[in-house]
């Protein structure tokens, strides 16, 4: 199993000193907790997106590079990656780039979000939230595994000839999950495709997640990719904890009560008796955490939220050490027992090459392989036209004969 942590990247006021951090101070210290989440032994980090106060992670693939060029193991992600209102042609060109800057430390977590105004702003209907969820996915998995690619579809103009840049490293894709809080299509859209499945779990009861994820396995087998056992699943969790549980509970209280997403709502005892939520002593996480698998079966990761509400860095990094001395380690033992063969581990870029070529040589991109070029070759796929472009008036002014393509 990997462990690590995940941020939605709010700037809030510490309800118990009233100072808010300002943008750049957020930023700075978030690269500081993904630096100690892998000097801890942490396996992930996982960034958000979000395009609105009070969150500031509008770039996530900027974020992470920057994290990339300061870590040597950690494996970086996205919390989730918007393939709603992001265009999935440059969502293939950012995180192939990403994934050649980090060596393949890399994966994403495709989500619609949960801010209903970013549509708009992004010139799209929320109303077409699902559809657009499938098209451009449908098109990004497309763009990662051919060389050149012809489409069209119903939410952005046609591409003839396309090839994206860079070509994912090692031709493997970044792995994908698919994350959802309470939406069943996008549970089978990960199962259609062999993806992984990302319950973010936070907010809801164990019945729901546990529905969730069992529909994803079973559709995952349905679609041929092996049995519902051997599906990939995350989990979310969140925690504050302490040596003394009741030091724990009172200090994360008024950060509970005030923050953005559940503050004024139920109280931190309901709270953490209805959903993952744990506020209390390292021992108190293990516990609850491995009582997810009695709901969920044997899964491949989980990440905690646990630098939200205001907390600051220090008593955030304080959290990590927690996880890193006294959590992860016991956590990593209790899961290998009694874990049927068959499970898989969390995938890898290693362990995706490996899968993909065995013995063989992975293959590279190089200049001249031939393998597509937006402007002079076009798709081997379409009737060609031949244009000489050393003629006077063409269109590209060059002394060679190009190709252009016509639908």
């Amino acid at each position: 199993m990997q462990f690590g942590i995940f941020t939605v990247t709010d700037i809030t006021q510490d309800p118990t000193t009233g100072r808010t951090p300002s943008e750049h101070e957020r930023i700075k210290g978030t690269v500081a907790i993904a630096k100690h989440a892998e000097e801890v032994g942490l396996d992930v980090f996982a960034l958000g997106e979000h395009h609105n106060p009070p969150f500031w992670s509008s770039s996530p693939t900027t974020t992470l590079a920057n994290i990339a060029g300061q870590t040597s193991t950690l494996q970086l992600s996205t919390a989730t990656t918007l393939i709603t209102t992001n265009d999935p042609v440059k969502l293939a060109e950012d995180y192939a780039m990403l994934q050649h800057v980090s060596d393949g430390r890399v994966d994403l977590m495709l989500g619609r979000g949960n801010t209903g105004p970013v549509y708009p702003w992004f010139g799209q209907d929320i109303r077409q939230g699902l559809p657009l969820a499938l098209e451009n996915y449908e098109l990004l998995h497309r763009l990662w595994r051919e060389d050149v690619v012809d489409w069209s579809g119903k939410f952005r103009t046609p591409l003839q000839g396309f090839t994206a840049t860079p070509r994912p490293l090692d031709d493997v894709p970044p792995f994908v999950w698919h994350g959802s809080i309470r939406t069943p299509e996008v549970a089978d859209q990960a199962a259609f495709y062999g993806d992984g499945f990302f319950a973010n779990h936070i907010f809801w009861p164990a019945s729901h997640t546990q529905r969730m994820i069992a529909l994803y396995r079973q559709r995952f087998e349905h679609h041929g990719h092996g049995t519902a056992a051997q599906a990939i699943v995350g989990l979310g969790g969140q925690v504050f904890m302490r040596k003394n549980s009741q030091d724990a509970v009172n200090e994360f209280r008024p950060y509970f009560d005030n923050a953005p997403v559940y503050g004024h709502g139920p109280s931190l005892e309901d709270f953490t008796q209805q959903t993952p939520l744990t506020v209390g002593s390292p021992q108190e996480v293990v516990d609850k955490t491995l009582g997810f698998r009695d709901y969920v079966g044997d899964y491949q990761r989980q990440l905690w939220l646990i630098d939200h509400a205001g907390l600051p860095l220090k008593t955030v990094l304080e959290q990590l050490d927690l996880l890193g001395e006294e959590v992860v380690p016991v956590l990593r033992k209790e899961f290998a027992k009694n874990r049927p063969a068959e499970v898989p581990d969390a995938p890898t870029h290693a362990s995706l090459v490996q899968a993909k070529y065995g013995d063989q040589a992975p293959r590279q991109a190089t200049p001249n392989a031939n393998r597509g070029d937006n402007l002079t070759l076009g798709s081997p796929y379409q009737d060609t036209a031949v244009v000489d472009s050393s003629k006077p008036g063409s269109a590209f002014g060059a002394a060679a004969t190009r190709k252009e393509f016509v639908r």
